[in-house]
């Protein structure tokens, strides 16, 4: 697994964690970095700060192009895992595309339901395609 694959597994572990913990992401990521035991590498606290600076709009594009799956019925994995793809889809242009969506689909796969890859495949896929269109 590269660099960059466990930095974006990390940042989704530390998305989760504070969802789960209803505590806030950046404080939750200040706790990961203070204890260190796993390093929290520079490329995951990019993707948290930057899911965070832009989670409001991530959270409109996923709620409107999600079809039957509203944001809060989603499994809460598959959510951070999405955040993080639309995140580096939308907001890092050294990311390619295709590494955004491959990456989060791995994650999904590894990390959630049997069906998730497919439904994170498509979600972002969709965005893909609207992405020239998108306002950001």
């Amino acid at each position: 697994m590269s660099a960059r694959s466990k930095a974006r597994k990390r940042a989704v572990d530390i998305l989760f964690e504070a969802e789960l913990r209803g505590r806030g992401v950046l404080e939750t990521l200040t706790e990961r970095v203070t204890v260190g035991d796993p390093p929290v590498a520079e490329y995951t606290r990019t993707l948290v700060e930057g899911v965070t600076e832009h989670r409001a709009r991530i959270d409109e594009l996923l709620a409107t192009y999600s079809v039957g799956w509203p944001l809060e019925r989603m499994p809460a994995v598959d959510r951070n895992v999405l955040r993080v793809g639309v995140y580096e889809l939308l907001f890092a242009p050294d990311v390619p595309d295709a590494v955004a969506v491959s990456e989060a689909v791995e994650l999904a796969r590894d990390l959630s339901t049997d069906e998730s890859p497919g439904f994170v495949n498509g979600l972002l896929g969709r965005i893909l395609d609207l992405k020239p269109t998108l306002a950001l």
